[in-house]
């Protein structure tokens, strides 16, 4: 399986970035790594504003390789997508999968259920992502980092 297989399939549509979308999406993630530590904020809200700055590392990953989720299952094709793009540890995705998981019951369904562990959890794993994908970007896309 590839990324051009996903697209075959329909679960990625190709995609033309630029330095500044990518510059943006990083943006994102860095706002969202220094707010979930805010104070007053409930686990819930600490986990999903930290698990929205790992997908924006992932969503700038699949950029940089050419493509962007399609719309069905986004978020769920965006972080599976890391195994192909970053070539992500299969832990990393089954950890930042869960935590999507625990992340739609929070914001949907039933309030409450996240705990302090799993907030500090998902930061490490967060920060843990936006790292690696500096580095993998330097390595294989420098032509898309901002001058």
């Amino acid at each position: 399986m590839s990324l051009a297989d996903w697209a075959h399939n329909g679960w990625l549509v190709e995609h033309r970035t630029s330095p500044k979308e990518i510059e943006d999406l990083l943006s994102l993630a860095d706002r969202d790594l220094r707010d979930c530590t805010s104070p007053g904020l409930s686990e819930d809200w600490q986990l999903a504003i930290a698990y929205n700055a790992a997908l924006q590392c992932a969503t700038a990953a699949l950029a940089a390789c050419g493509y962007r989720a399609a719309r069905e299952e986004h978020h769920h094709r965006t972080i599976q997508s890391l195994a192909y793009t970053m070539q992500a540890e299969p832990h990393l995705i089954r950890q930042l999968d869960a935590f999507r998981k625990k992340r739609n019951i929070g914001d949907y369904e039933h309030p409450g259920l996240v705990s302090e562990t799993e907030v500090h959890e998902m930061l490490v794993l967060a920060r843990t992502l936006r790292q690696k994908f500096a580095e993998w970007l330097r390595q294989n896309y420098a032509n898309l980092l901002s001058d």
